[in-house]
């Protein structure tokens, strides 16, 4: 017996190792747009580049800017674009960010989140080309889906072509939520009739923002796209990079979709804090919950947290293994029905989060999460349909 069960561990521990030695055969290294140089570089020659950047556009194992590499390689970039919390990702959540001249490279800055989101035809003056080279995390109210969108609609107004220069996306294996249809509730949190989780690439949604006709006057902007190697929708992607100030962890950018939500509530989601976007909270939980944390301001992070000074009663998540393939609604759901303020649990903005006034009337309405996820077909499965011709990954 004992030598039957040894038999079984060793086969065991033989199958591990070629399972194993598979997988690492079989995932090679994620290669960026960015780091294709040798593509894309022989396109550039002799043309004026602009660049829309931040903290994100790296080239290299050693995260050199990518501004900085194509420098160096002898491309001519005459100007720089800048997202929400500006091109070195320092800026504060929500603050407005001048144009100003960029003290490393000497190029000219300018901002997309300040006076004006989309760059103007004196912004735009003399350049040939844009390169559009930011990393996503697949949120629809994530912010620079947003920009990538009036970056196309300027680009086609002035006859530039834009390179988008691919990155992976971290929340790219599935796509949930309500979609975006009420055209009232249309932000720049929430521009498209798409879910909350989309499971695109940037570059896949910049053409889907083209094929669907999404740009002003349904205008097409003349696109030019560097793809990946050896990306699949499915992995998980480690990002080298904080996409923003607030997403701090790859446990923050995983959870991100799902605690977002809190944002359209009464309810902390951790910023000014160690650990934004991994934690929820109230004062007024206090019955309910045990975890405790006090926002208070971080300096181009988060200047005016919700909640600042206040002791909140929460959940604790750094250490939570999020569920695969869906948003958890479990947790808003539970902090409502725990808040003994029920008339304050919401505010406006949570409308434009969730792209619908419904999911709102549901959760205080007590409806379940089956029947709220039933409320987002027939709009869910349209969508993932149509998303399909413009994916360029397995």
């Amino acid at each position: 017996m004992k030598k039957l069960i040894k038999n079984a561990i060793g086969a065991l521990l033989v199958l591990v190792a070629i399972t194993t030695g598979y997988a690492q055969r079989a995932l090679p290294k994620i290669i960026t747009g960015a780091n294709r140089t040798d593509t894309y570089l022989p396109y550039l020659k002799g043309k004026n580049v602009g660049m829309v950047i931040n903290q994100t556009s790296i080239i290299g194992s050693n995260k050199t800017p990518s501004v900085d590499t194509l420098l160096q390689l002898g491309v001519a970039i005459k100007k720089i674009f800048g997202p929400e919390h500006g091109i070195r990702g320092n800026a504060a959540d929500g603050a407005e960010i001048n144009n100003a001249i960029d003290a490393k490279t000497g190029i000219p800055a300018i901002s997309l989140y300040g006076k004006h989101f989309k760059p103007t035809p004196a912004d735009l003056a003399g350049l040939d080309i844009l390169i559009f080279d930011i990393q996503d995390v697949g949120a629809r109210f994530y912010t620079y889906i947003s920009t990538l969108h009036y970056v196309m609609e300027a680009c086609a107004e002035n006859n530039i072509e834009l390179m988008v220069l691919d990155r992976p996306n971290p929340n790219g294996g599935y796509v949930d939520g309500p979609v975006l249809l009420d055209t009232a509730l249309r932000s720049f949190v929430g521009m498209h009739p798409v879910p909350i989780v989309h499971g695109m690439t940037i570059a896949e949604y910049a053409q889907m923002i083209n094929g669907q006709g999404w740009l002003k006057n349904g205008i097409k902007c003349k696109l030019r796209i560097i793809k990946m190697l050896n990306y699949f929708r499915e992995l998980q992607f480690a990002l080298p990079v904080n996409p923003s100030p607030n997403l701090q962890t790859q446990q923050a950018v995983v959870l991100y979709p799902s605690l977002c939500l809190f944002e359209g509530t009464n309810v902390s989601v951790g910023r000014g804090t160690p650990f934004p976007f991994m934690v929820f909270g109230s004062p007024l939980l206090k019955d309910k919950y045990r975890f405790e944390f006090t926002p208070q301001p971080i300096a181009g992070v988060s200047d005016n947290p919700p909640l600042k000074g206040q002791l909140c009663y929460g959940t604790d998540l750094r250490y939570y293994r999020p569920t695969a393939g869906k948003l958890n609604l479990s947790w808003l759901m539970a902090a409502y029905k725990a808040y003994p303020d029920k008339a304050h649990f919401f505010i406006p903005y949570f409308t434009k989060l969730a792209g619908t006034t419904q999911l709102q009337k549901q959760i205080e309405n007590g409806d379940s999460e089956e029947t709220i996820r039933l409320s987002w077909e027939p709009a869910l499965s349209q969508f993932k349909l149509m998303r399909q011709k413009y994916l360029l990954y397995k």
